[in-house]
């Protein structure tokens, strides 16, 4: 009887052993598994970024042709000026007014939703929507340029523009134009910055003289609009 004890515990002993070395010899393969999947992620990242600067530096080069194609005749020439100014390819100054905002600093209550005391980019479009309603001829958030097609979307607690910028708190808004109105329209009671500081979310709007509104440095693309042929 003890000769089979000793061989059944020699025969768990072993097993034991197998299974702790085919256990970690799983481990390993998953780590190496993850490993190279990091890696080549990192590697189509890298091969990403570098594919973006291409195509900015080719983006920045055809605006520099268009620069030196502008046309001879003055009227032409304003003309495509204003074009480019309305395209948003143009860095742009002059008065207007600088908004600041933050999330909220608030201590929660058991019960509060943290979802209302941070912003979102409906936040953002709301005020964007504001100062164009306001007159605003000209706006950046975070030295990015806003134009008539920017996509303004939230991404966890950060905002992405274009698909492609993704933003992060402190923002800070410019918009050039009649400073009286844009900050009243911000300002009004019952608006937008007004209701965003219930819940202690950090929002200013101050006058400033002088703004620069960088060009907009990202692609312009229509995959369904086309030009009318004459």
């Amino acid at each position: 009887m003890k000769g089979y004890t000793w061989i059944f515990i020699t025969v768990g002993v072993l097993l034991g052993l197998l299974l702790a070395h085919q256990f970690r010899f799983t481990n390993e393969i998953k780590r190496a598994e993850a490993l190279e999947r990091v890696n080549a992620m990192t590697a189509e990242i890298g091969q990403l970024q570098k594919e973006q600067e291409a195509l900015q530096n080719l983006v920045n080069g055809l605006r520099t042709t268009l620069d030196n194609l502008t046309p001879l005749n003055p009227e032409l020439r304003e003309d495509f000026e204003i074009a480019k100014i309305v395209a948003g390819v143009t860095e742009l100054s002059g008065p207007g007014v600088e908004i600041t905002l933050n999330d909220s600093t608030i201590a929660l209550m058991p019960g509060d939703n943290p979802s209302l005391y941070l912003l979102h980019d409906e936040d953002l479009l709301l005020i964007l929507n504001e100062l164009k309603a306001a007159g605003a001829e000209a706006i950046s958030i975070n030295d990015h340029r806003i134009l008539a097609t920017t996509e303004v979307r939230c991404a966890g607690p950060s905002i992405l523009l274009d698909k492609n910028k993704r933003l992060t708190p402190p923002y800070t808004i410019h918009a050039i134009g009649d400073q009286d109105n844009l900050e009243a329209a911000l300002n009004m009671k019952g608006g937008v910055v007004q209701s965003l500081q219930v819940f202690g979310i950090y929002a200013t709007v101050k006058k400033a003289p002088h703004l620069v509104i960088p060009a907009y440095s990202g692609v312009v693309v229509f995959e369904y609009a086309e030009v009318v042929a004459d």
